[in-house]
């Protein structure tokens, strides 16, 4: 079994190259690619970039060239949810594009041209697992909708119409482009993000702030699902 791991920064995934036992890497497209061998598991991991476009590219080309068998997207997510606070953890159910609006002509609001969806389903075995562990690891976990958008959410309004929208608990910026890929390519996924802000207009301030503590909080929940019976 091969595991991909894709996030958009580098504190999300640093430590976990680091990790990496006979690793080899490579470059496409401008992303690295590192393969090898983490608690005895294949794994190949990326370093995407911020955004949606990023992260499509870079889930393609790992799905093309190294043909894993699931995808994780770990990292970091503002609130949408009174229940999850600075490094609790969201775990995806599935996702959303919130910026995804073809709605004049008729059209909901979200709905993915082509596939005709709105919620991206992800693996539910993946996303009891995930729960499981950060559950073991003593952390605070709630499932459900995560919603991906080429915007950094710092906006009360905006906020409240993601979350009442689409019942979203977390917002971010990779994740449903990543499940909108694995969906095309019929490669399960999960998506894993530790809080970092609240979304709202101290969003900024709290990011810089937690970012990386809340980025390990993720990263100890991969290497527990590594470690655990898969």
């Amino acid at each position: 079994m091969k595991i991909g791991i894709i996030g958009a920064m580098n504190c999300e995934t640093e430590r976990l190259k680091a990790m990496v036992e006979n690793g080899v890497s490579e470059t496409v497209s401008g992303i690295e690619y590192t393969s090898g061998v983490i608690c005895g598991r294949e794994v190949v991991i990326a370093t995407c970039g911020v955004g949606k476009v990023f992260a499509a590219v870079c889930a393609q080309t790992m799905i093309l060239r190294y043909s894993p068998d699931f995808i994780i997207n770990t990292g970091v997510a503002g609130s949408l949810s009174d229940s999850l606070s600075v490094c609790d953890i969201a775990v995806s159910e599935d996702v959303v594009q919130h910026d995804m609006d073809t709605s004049p002509i008729g059209d909901p609001v979200g709905l993915i041209s082509g596939i005709n969806i709105v919620n991206i389903p992800a693996d539910k075995m993946l996303c009891e697992a995930v729960c499981d562990v950060a559950r073991g690891l003593g952390l605070r976990v709630k499932s459900g909708t995560i919603a991906s958008g080429d915007a950094f959410i710092a906006d009360k309004q905006k906020k409240t119409w993601i979350s009442e929208t689409f019942g979203a608990i977390a917002c971010e910026m990779e994740g449903a482009s990543i499940g909108h890929v694995c969906y095309l390519n019929s490669v399960p996924f999960v998506v894993i993000r530790a809080i970092s802000d609240g979304g709202d207009d101290s969003a900024a301030m709290s990011f810089d702030t937690f970012v990386k503590i809340a980025a390990e909080n993720s990263i100890k929940i991969v290497v527990g699902l590594l470690n655990s019976q898969l």
